[in-house]
Formats: structure tokens, C-alpha cells, sequence
């Protein structure tokens, strides 16, 4: 009886190995039974000559299919099959050499814990991930078209998956852009930074967000842009106050009750001091000390390069309204142009310090995106562009190519750009010169200056010119 008790858990475990096996065999009998029949739809085993050609072109068809994810997934639910395995070869052994010394029997809530725990939850795994395999679907009659749903096999979490996949119309009408369908993107680079993106997606649903705004920056940053959409809430300071009025608010250092600090390396404004080598930052030196922000732009400096917003202004009276300021600060040109009633969206990044939190505590719009996106204005909007203190020598010529473009899209005809204090090595700036050129803008203003060492600055006003084709 003793024999047949401590037997008992060992040919119970040999049992449900047996079961495994046999649920692998299947699952390989199954794949070997889709990839002949998809063999057989695309036409391997009839020789219809027009059926041929299609199967000999199949290869265009599976382009958009990413085999290398699909790959990994079925690496993964393999490794997750060959873990279980050795646990449970592990376990008996161990029961084996232990026999002597073993109680009478194991007890039903340990065995029962064993078998959640070691055998059921890895097999939910593994059969959960492949259930997320999904294969190009033929649309239309026979093999006219396949698709596939777009990185869909690269995640595993299924918040990223569901983000992703199209969504259909209800009652199958086009919507008001035309299409039968919604499509959710992400910016390619996501792929890239699988681990990051999954752990920004890993949320409860409805719940409270985690507070790592600075992990989706590091996304945006890294080319992982535009970022998904969360179904989760947002977190604010747990002291936030009223912001100040409007006529305060332009020219005050915000309450810093209003900011969530724990990202950052100061705890308050007065942290962010340029006296203070601990900052955290180092662009924009200064710019949250209103009494030096209140004199840029507005009074005469020592250097040419340095123009004034009246003598801007006054270059287009009355034609000024609305504008973007693609640059490093805290909204200060912003504030200064809208005392001149234009309207200026200022582009922000919170490097090091609450650049975005700060312009909107002032009262003024900051936009929040990297130079990688396509700015989210339409064509000939903008009457104009400013740049301060970010595009500077360190760019690429090319990705400054492709910067100024995107400018001259929503600059509107008679527009101006604005070229702030750009410096670059003196050897070097030939080639930048070429690249602000090469639109043909009318000069306003070009000015170059010493800055130190072997770098200049340019400042420069341009005029894009009408293009009536």
C-alpha cells in the first residue's frame, strides 16, 4: 500500500507528460496540415498555368508578413515547452532520489499548487501566445490579395495589439475620411525598442497611469513617434493650484506645486537656477529666471546677431498673426509676441527641466514633438517660423534637409523665417548656408557674427517667396 501511495504523484506526473507530447504532436500536425492546404489555395498542386504564375508571385504577396516576428513568437512558445519539460523530468527525478525520505503521500492543495503553478499556467502561455500568430488573410476570390495587420506579431501585449489593429466602421459605411476603416499608427522605430514600448503599454485599464512620461519621451525620442494612445488616467501633482490669471502668469515663475518633480533632478524652480551646476539641464541656461527673460528680444544687445521683434514686425505690419517657435526656453518669445497680439505655438521637450508644464503654466500653447515628426500644421499656414538655441551645428545636413522642407510646407507665401542665434564651426558653415539657401528666400536681414573659439553664429531673416504653379 505504501508502494502503491508514493507511486501515485510520479505516474500521475509521467501521465501528464505523455499528455504533452501528444498536445505537441498535434500542434505540429496541425501546421504541417495549414501549410499544405496554403500550398494547396496557391495553387502548388494544379496545373493551371494562370494558378502557377500566381503561386510563383506568392512571394510578393507574404512581403508585408514579418516572418522574423512570427519566428520569434514560435521560439518563444517552444522555449516555454521545453521549460515545462525539464521542470517536470527535474520534479521526478527528484522524487526518485527522495523516495525513501518522503512522506507518506503529497497532499491534494500541494499537488494541486504544483500542477497551476509548474504545468497549467506555462501551457496557458504557451497557448496564448499562439493564438496571437496571426497569418496574412486572403481578401476578395481565391488569392487575389493578402494582407497582413502591421507589426501585429512583434508584441505580445495585448493593449499594443489592440492599438494597432485596424478598426473597422460599424454598419461597414465609410467614415468622413473616405475609408471603411481606422488605422492607429506607431512610429516604426517602436519596433526597435520592443521592451520599452511594452513596458509603457503594460497598464490597467481605467486605472491610474504610471508616472514615467520620461520612458515616452525616451520612445519619441529614439524614433518610436508617434507613440500609442493609453486607456488609462492620467496623474497630476497631488497640490495642484489654480494657475495665476493671464496678466500675471506671462512674466511669474509658475507655482511649482503645479509640476510633477519625481522625473526630474531638481524638486522646484528655484533648483533650476543657472547658478546651480546640479540643474539637470543644459540648454536654455537661464530661462527660468523671469528678470533675464523679461529683456530678450525688446532691448539692444552688443552683438548684430541679435534683432529686435519691433524691427521684425516691423518688416510686415499688420501681416504677423500666428507663428511657431521651434526652439529651447520657456514660452519667453511667446509671451513677448503676444503682447504684440500674434499667437505662437511654441515647440517644447522636457530636457532635464519642465519646459512643456512651464509655457502652459504661463498661459501660452506648448507642442509637444521631436524633431523626427512631421510638424502637425497644414500647408502655406504659418506667417512664421522662429529658431533659437536648438538647431544648431550638431545636426545632420541631411535631417536639416529634411527639417527646413517640412518649414517651408507650412510657411505660408510672404512668410518669414526667423534664424535665431544659429552657431556651427566656422569650417562648416558654408555648408549650412547652402542648405537656408537653397529655397531662394528673399533677404531681410543676414548676419554674421564670433561666438568662440572656431564657431560663428548666423542670424538671419527670410521671406519665402510666392510659387503660383
Amino acid at each position: 500500500m505504501r508502494m502503491v501511495s508514493l507511486c501515485f504523484p510520479k505516474c500521475r506526473l509521467q501521465r501528464v507528460m505523455g499528455m504533452l507530447q501528444i498536445i505537441l504532436g498535434a500542434l505540429v500536425i496541425i501546421v504541417s496540415i495549414s501549410s499544405l492546404f496554403r500550398f494547396y489555395s496557391a495553387g502548388f498542386f494544379l496545373h493551371n498555368e494562370d494558378i502557377c504564375r500566381h503561386f510563383y508571385g506568392v512571394k510578393e504577396d507574404y512581403e508585408g508578413l514579418d516572418f522574423k516576428a512570427l519566428s520569434a513568437r514560435v521560439e518563444e512558445v517552444l522555449s516555454q515547452m521545453e521549460n515545462l519539460q525539464t521542470k517536470l523530468e527535474s520534479t521526478v527525478q527528484e522524487m526518485v532520489k527522495n523516495k525513501n525520505s518522503m512522506a507518506s503521500n503529497i497532499s491534494k492543495t500541494e499537488y494541486k499548487k504544483f500542477l497551476e503553478e509548474e504545468v497549467i499556467q506555462p501551457l496557458y502561455s504557451a497557448h496564448i501566445s499562439l493564438r496571437q500568430i496571426r497569418f496574412p488573410q486572403a481578401e476578395g476570390i481565391g488569392n487575389e490579395t493578402i494582407k497582413e495587420e502591421p507589426l501585429i506579431n512583434s508584441f505580445v501585449i495585448e493593449e499594443i495589439r489592440k492599438y494597432i489593429t485596424p478598426k473597422e466602421n460599424r454598419l461597414g459605411k465609410n467614415n468622413l475620411y473616405g475609408t471603411n476603416k481606422v488605422y492607429n499608427t506607431i512610429g516604426h522605430a517602436c519596433v526597435l525598442m520592443k521592451k520599452e514600448l511594452e513596458e509603457y503599454m503594460d497598464y490597467d485599464i481605467g486605472s491610474y497611469c504610471k508616472d514615467d512620461w520620461n520612458l515616452a519621451q525616451k520612445l519619441m525620442i529614439n524614433g518610436c513617434d508617434p507613440l500609442p494612445r493609453r486607456r488609462c488616467l492620467t496623474r497630476a501633482s497631488k497640490l495642484y493650484l489654480r494657475p495665476y490669471p493671464i496678466n500675471e502668469s506671462l512674466w511669474r515663475i509658475p507655482d511649482g506645486r503645479n509640476v510633477r518633480w519625481s522625473n526630474y533632478q531638481c524638486r522646484n524652480y528655484e533648483c533650476l537656477s543657472s547658478k546651480n551646476p546640479k540643474r539637470g539641464y543644459s540648454k536654455c541656461v537661464g530661462c527660468f529666471e523671469m528678470e533675464k527673460e523679461k529683456v530678450k528680444w525688446i532691448t539692444n544687445s552688443s552683438l548684430p546677431v541679435d534683432f529686435l521683434i519691433r524691427d521684425v514686425l516691423g518688416i510686415k505690419p499688420g501681416e504677423i498673426r500666428i507663428g511657431l517657435d521651434f526652439s529651447v526656453g520657456t514660452g519667453t518669445f511667446a509671451a513677448r509676441m503676444r503682447e504684440q497680439n500674434v499667437t505662437i505655438i511654441a515647440t517644447a521637450l522636457n530636457l532635464g527641466a519642465p519646459f512643456s508644464e512651464t509655457i502652459a503654466l504661463r498661459g501660452l500653447i506648448p507642442l509637444y514633438v521631436t524633431l523626427n515628426q512631421r510638424l502637425p500644421f497644414f500647408d502655406n499656414t504659418m506667417d512664421l517660423i522662429h529658431t533659437a538655441g536648438f538647431m544648431d551645428g550638431w545636426l545632420d545636413l541631411q535631417l536639416m534637409d529634411f527639417i527646413l522642407f517640412d518649414w517651408d510646407r507650412i510657411l505660408r507665401p510672404g512668410g518669414l523665417l526667423w534664424i535665431d542665434r544659429f552657431f556651427c564651426d566656422k569650417k562648416n558653415l558654408d555648408d549650412y548656408m547652402y542648405v537656408f539657401l537653397q529655397f531662394r528666400y528673399k533677404k531681410h536681414k543676414w548676419t554674421i557674427s564670433p561666438k568662440s573659439g572656431d564657431d560663428v553664429f548666423l542670424s538671419a531673416l527670410l521671406e519665402k517667396p510666392p510659387r503660383s504653379l
